[in-house]
Protein backbone atom coordinates (compact mmCIF):
# COMPACT_ATOMS: atom_id res chain seq x y z
CA UNK A 1 0.00 0.00 0.00
CA UNK A 2 1.81 3.16 -0.90
CA UNK A 3 1.81 6.18 1.57
CA UNK A 4 -0.73 9.28 1.73
CA UNK A 5 0.88 12.51 2.30
CA UNK A 6 -0.97 14.59 4.63
CA UNK A 7 -0.67 18.21 4.23
CA UNK A 8 -2.55 21.23 7.27
CA UNK A 9 -3.27 24.50 6.69
CA UNK A 10 -5.57 24.87 9.79
CA UNK A 11 -9.29 26.31 9.60
CA UNK A 12 -12.08 24.82 11.34
CA UNK A 13 -10.33 21.78 11.76
CA UNK A 14 -7.98 22.42 13.99
CA UNK A 15 -9.23 25.64 15.64
CA UNK A 16 -9.09 25.68 19.77
CA UNK A 17 -11.58 27.76 21.94
CA UNK A 18 -10.18 30.22 24.48
CA UNK A 19 -12.76 30.05 27.23
CA UNK A 20 -11.52 33.35 28.86
CA UNK A 21 -12.04 35.45 25.57
CA UNK A 22 -14.42 33.37 23.62
CA UNK A 23 -12.35 32.90 20.95
CA UNK A 24 -11.26 30.93 18.85
CA UNK A 25 -7.28 30.07 18.17
CA UNK A 26 -4.69 27.59 16.61
CA UNK A 27 -2.44 25.96 19.24
CA UNK A 28 -1.64 22.35 17.39
CA UNK A 29 -2.82 20.09 14.60
CA UNK A 30 -5.22 17.28 16.06
CA UNK A 31 -4.61 15.35 13.28
CA UNK A 32 -2.14 12.90 14.87
CA UNK A 33 -4.62 12.43 17.70
CA UNK A 34 -7.62 11.90 14.91
CA UNK A 35 -5.68 9.32 13.50
CA UNK A 36 -4.98 7.54 16.19
CA UNK A 37 -8.91 7.79 17.68
CA UNK A 38 -10.12 6.32 13.91
CA UNK A 39 -7.74 3.51 14.03
CA UNK A 40 -5.79 4.38 10.83
CA UNK A 41 -3.54 1.46 9.78
CA UNK A 42 -2.07 3.60 6.67
CA UNK A 43 1.22 4.76 6.66
CA UNK A 44 1.07 8.55 5.91
CA UNK A 45 3.30 11.40 6.23
CA UNK A 46 1.66 14.28 7.99
CA UNK A 47 3.40 17.82 7.56
CA UNK A 48 2.10 21.48 8.43
CA UNK A 49 1.82 23.84 5.99
CA UNK A 50 0.15 26.58 8.38
CA UNK A 51 -2.66 27.02 10.51
CA UNK A 52 -4.74 29.86 9.77
CA UNK A 53 -8.38 30.57 8.90
CA UNK A 54 -9.00 29.89 5.72
CA UNK A 55 -10.37 33.54 5.74
CA UNK A 56 -7.05 34.81 5.91
CA UNK A 57 -5.46 32.59 3.38
CA UNK A 58 -3.88 34.24 0.35
CA UNK A 59 -2.81 33.61 -3.21
CA UNK A 60 0.58 33.25 -2.01
CA UNK A 61 -0.51 30.39 0.81
CA UNK A 62 -2.06 28.83 -2.22
CA UNK A 63 1.16 28.82 -4.44
CA UNK A 64 2.65 26.86 -1.44
CA UNK A 65 -0.09 24.69 -0.59
CA UNK A 66 0.53 23.70 -4.73
CA UNK A 67 4.23 23.72 -4.50
CA UNK A 68 4.34 21.14 -1.51
CA UNK A 69 1.66 19.02 -3.63
CA UNK A 70 3.43 19.05 -6.85
CA UNK A 71 6.83 18.26 -4.99
CA UNK A 72 5.20 15.65 -2.64
CA UNK A 73 6.96 11.85 -3.91
CA UNK A 74 3.30 10.73 -3.01
CA UNK A 75 0.83 10.40 -5.51
CA UNK A 76 -2.45 10.33 -3.27
CA UNK A 77 -2.82 13.82 -0.80
CA UNK A 78 -5.23 14.77 1.63
CA UNK A 79 -5.25 18.48 2.58
CA UNK A 80 -7.45 19.78 6.18
CA UNK A 81 -8.72 23.20 4.84
CA UNK A 82 -10.98 25.45 6.16
CA UNK A 83 -14.44 25.32 4.63
CA UNK A 84 -14.73 28.83 3.36
CA UNK A 85 -12.27 28.94 1.12
CA UNK A 86 -11.62 25.18 0.38
CA UNK A 87 -13.35 26.21 -3.66
CA UNK A 88 -10.45 28.58 -4.22
CA UNK A 89 -8.08 25.97 -3.42
CA UNK A 90 -9.23 23.18 -4.89
CA UNK A 91 -9.72 25.78 -8.47
CA UNK A 92 -5.59 26.28 -7.51
CA UNK A 93 -4.55 22.80 -7.66
CA UNK A 94 -7.25 21.42 -10.59
CA UNK A 95 -6.11 24.04 -12.40
CA UNK A 96 -2.00 22.94 -12.30
CA UNK A 97 -3.78 19.43 -13.45
CA UNK A 98 -1.16 17.35 -11.45
CA UNK A 99 -0.40 13.44 -12.12
CA UNK A 100 -2.14 12.85 -8.38
CA UNK A 101 -5.12 12.08 -6.60
CA UNK A 102 -5.30 15.02 -4.08
CA UNK A 103 -8.67 15.36 -1.74
CA UNK A 104 -9.48 18.43 0.20
CA UNK A 105 -11.29 18.01 3.14
CA UNK A 106 -12.31 20.21 6.47
CA UNK A 107 -15.23 20.75 9.69
CA UNK A 108 -18.06 23.29 10.12
CA UNK A 109 -17.10 22.32 14.18
CA UNK A 110 -13.62 22.51 15.85
CA UNK A 111 -12.20 19.05 16.64
CA UNK A 112 -11.64 20.21 19.88
CA UNK A 113 -15.59 20.69 20.48
CA UNK A 114 -16.14 17.03 20.55
CA UNK A 115 -18.71 17.06 18.20
CA UNK A 116 -17.30 17.90 15.34
CA UNK A 117 -17.30 16.28 11.22
CA UNK A 118 -13.79 16.55 10.97
CA UNK A 119 -13.18 12.61 11.65
CA UNK A 120 -15.79 11.81 9.62
CA UNK A 121 -14.61 13.82 7.16
CA UNK A 122 -10.91 12.76 7.37
CA UNK A 123 -12.01 9.24 7.10
CA UNK A 124 -13.98 9.90 4.20
CA UNK A 125 -11.11 11.71 2.43
CA UNK A 126 -8.56 8.86 3.00
CA UNK A 127 -10.79 6.58 1.51
CA UNK A 128 -11.47 9.00 -1.66
CA UNK A 129 -7.39 9.29 -1.53
CA UNK A 130 -7.27 5.67 -2.25
CA UNK A 131 -9.92 5.24 -4.07
CA UNK A 132 -10.42 7.65 -7.12
CA UNK A 133 -8.47 7.93 -9.82
CA UNK A 134 -6.31 11.34 -10.24
CA UNK A 135 -7.50 14.61 -9.90
CA UNK A 136 -8.75 17.39 -7.17
CA UNK A 137 -11.68 16.78 -5.21
CA UNK A 138 -13.50 18.27 -2.01
CA UNK A 139 -14.57 15.44 0.62
CA UNK A 140 -17.37 16.65 3.13
CA UNK A 141 -20.53 15.33 4.33
CA UNK A 142 -19.69 11.38 3.01
CA UNK A 143 -19.35 12.73 -0.21
CA UNK A 144 -16.67 14.00 -3.02
CA UNK A 145 -16.94 16.78 -5.93
CA UNK A 146 -15.01 17.19 -8.68
CA UNK A 147 -12.96 20.44 -7.76
CA UNK A 148 -14.95 22.30 -10.77
CA UNK A 149 -17.91 21.55 -9.57
CA UNK A 150 -18.37 22.23 -6.12
CA UNK A 151 -19.73 25.10 -3.67
CA UNK A 152 -20.17 25.36 0.03
CA UNK A 153 -24.02 25.71 1.07
CA UNK A 154 -23.70 28.81 3.29
CA UNK A 155 -27.48 28.51 4.31
CA UNK A 156 -27.26 25.07 5.68
CA UNK A 157 -23.28 24.57 6.22
CA UNK A 158 -23.39 21.34 3.36
CA UNK A 159 -21.10 21.00 0.21
CA UNK A 160 -22.88 20.13 -2.74
CA UNK A 161 -22.49 20.38 -7.16
CA UNK A 162 -22.70 23.69 -7.99
CA UNK A 163 -25.37 25.06 -9.09
CA UNK A 164 -25.58 26.23 -13.16
CA UNK A 165 -26.53 29.38 -13.92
Amino acid sequence: MSEIRLFITGGTFDKEYDELSGRLYFKDSHLPEMLRLGRCGLKTDIRTLMLIDSLDMTDDDRKLILASCQSAREERIVITHGTDTMENTARTLGDANLAKTIVLTGAMVPYAFGSSDGLFNLGAALAFAQSLPHGVYVAMNGRYFLWNNVQKDRSTGVFKERESK
